[in-house]
């Protein structure tokens, strides 16, 4: 097989790479055709090995389509959907699977379909950028496509960046039939999230500009990407918004921390990727027959790694432009992903080698491991959730404190979500006060709290119950030596909604960000 490096040398800096248009029809032979529905299969084991997918928001996704229906049906007073043209597709394909199939299958489905699309937008754009398939990487692929953005339930985020991923391995060959189909994407893109519809944007722009520009001009663009970004912080810093930055190890900002999921014992995988990246660089550079030529052919690469890299230190992590609506939350962590898929990127032009396959399916398969004990101690909790909803009349209303164990990478975890479905409200359901997604609240609804403030209160439970709010269950862990042992009691007058039950001590992550 011939090198990137030799591959990438017969081409000139200004000439595109083949990308997918060249590469049809050789990403396998026809008789080997089956690996891809056979790693699509494999792929999807971890949305079906337990009763329940746990992915961080998605409970609360899959419980907020379990009140649009009710909104539907004219049972959920004081709530009401709108037609938003972003932050909305992961939401409408379970709302209307749901109507298909109910609401525990659309949840798998729904699913399924992100991860699928997210995988082979990624594969798509490393055969784009590398100018053939990225076989060897597949277990890296599979480890960051159930990596930290995954398990935090940012699903809508997950999906526009996956198909942004195609729409960059489109525009990368910088040919008319490319660039006319990933305008025709860019709008389903934008309809998942509009911060992946940015990035592909920029990204698309960036590649088109650095492809048009004299070899003497290059050097404007990343400059101009970094005034940009800092022009970006500026701004924000100077508008009365609410800012919270990130202060975090450099190191955590590499997208090496995309395979940091729940605890601490995570730690081990970002450390052995990273060592992975810069030996297999090493490697290469040393094997490479000129070495000048090895950082000049992927110079783009490292463009975008770095621009990418810097915009995780410069933007902030959390943001907020109106007090009485929802935070722009895990900004910079988001911006993770996008640095862990360049990074990626460079790694596919990196000539394949045997042993890259094997470390990688080797941390793959204890990673996997992982995931899976986490999510079964998570499958039980919500198990447990259920039990003691189970017997609720309808309509009953709730709160809930459910805290994740001391070293995990979360604070809260939205368990009780599904466990409601059918049974209670859980007013401190906190999508609808944020005006962010297409639930929304009318103020004095007994179904959710109108302010934003009230219902992050409730999840932590710093809230002091009113007269108003009775009657009020109180969904709780019921001691620290089991937390997946969960209990509910009824509330009263003037007392502090989270004043019984398991309390994390102060999450070590989230002392170093906010």
């Amino acid at each position: 097989m011939p090198t990137a490096s030799n591959e990438i040398a017969k081409r000139s800096d200004e000439t595109p790479p083949s990308g997918l248009a060249a590469s049809k029809g050789r990403i396998l032979p026809p008789e080997k055709l089956f690996l891809i529905p056979a790693i699509s299969v494999l792929l999807l084991i971890p949305c079906f090995w337990h009763r329940h997918i746990e992915a961080g928001d998605l409970g609360s996704h899959v419980y907020n389509a379990w009140l649009a229906q009710l909104i539907e049906q004219g049972r959920a007073p004081g709530l009401y959907l709108v037609r938003q043209w972003d932050n909305v597709l992961f939401d409408l394909l379970l709302f209307y699977f749901a109507k298909i199939v109910g609401l525990a299958p659309a949840e798998k489905f729904a699913v399924s379909l992100c991860v699928l699309v997210f995988f082979w937008g990624l594969f798509a754009f490393l055969q784009a950028a590398s100018s053939r398939p990225p076989w060897f990487l597949v277990p890296c692929l599979a480890m960051i496509a159930y990596g930290y953005i995954f398990h935090m339930g940012f699903l809508n985020f997950y999906l526009s960046l996956g198909l942004g991923c195609v729409g960059l391995s489109l525009v990368w060959p910088a040919q008319k039939n490319g660039l006319v189909a990933a305008a025709i994407l860019s709008p389903v893109t934008l309809f998942a999230h509009p911060l992946g519809f940015l990035l592909f944007l920029g990204a698309a722009a960036y590649r088109l500009l650095w492809l048009k520009f004299p070899r003497s001009w290059k050097a404007c663009l990343p400059l101009g990407a970094l005034a940009l970004a800092l022009g970006a912080r500026w701004f924000v810093g100077h508008h009365g918004y609410e800012v919270e930055w990130r202060d975090a190890p450099i190191w955590r900002l590499t997208g090496a921390e995309q395979f940091h999921v729940f605890g601490n014992r995570y730690l081990y995988f970002t450390q052995a990727v990273q060592l992975l990246f810069v030996l297999s660089t090493a490697v290469a550079l040393v094997q490479s027959p000129g070495r000048a030529a090895f950082w000049k052919d992927r110079r783009f690469l490292i463009e975008l790694y770095l621009l990418s890299f810097l915009a995780t230190v410069i933007l902030p992590e959390n943001l907020r432009t109106d007090p009485t609506g929802g935070w722009i939350g895990a900004l910079a962590t988001r911006l993770t992903l996008v640095t862990a898929i360049f990074g990626l990127a460079w790694l596919a032009t990196l000539p394949p080698r045997l042993w890259h396959f094997a470390a990688y399916s080797a941390l793959a398969v204890v990673f996997f491991v992982f995931i899976y004990q986490d999510t079964a101690f998570l499958n039980r909790m919500e198990a447990s959730a259920e039990s003691v909803t189970r017997q609720l009349p309808f309509g009953t209303r709730t709160t809930s404190t459910i805290f994740a164990p001391n070293d995990y990478r979360t604070i809260y975890l939205h368990i009780p979500d599904r466990a409601c479905i059918g049974h209670c409200f859980l007013i401190s359901n906190y999508e609808p006060s944020t005006r962010q997604f297409r639930v929304r609240v009318q103020q004095g609804s007994p179904v959710v709290t109108a302010s934003v403030d009230d219902s992050e209160e409730m999840q932590s439970g710093t809230y002091d119950v009113q007269e108003e709010d009775l009657p009020l269950k109180q969904i709780y862990q019921c001691e620290a030596s089991d937390l997946t042992r969960v209990c509910i009691r009824d509330l009263a007058e003037d007392e502090q909604n989270g004043r019984l039950g398991y309390h994390p001590v102060t999450n070590p992550f989230f002392s170093q960000n906010p």
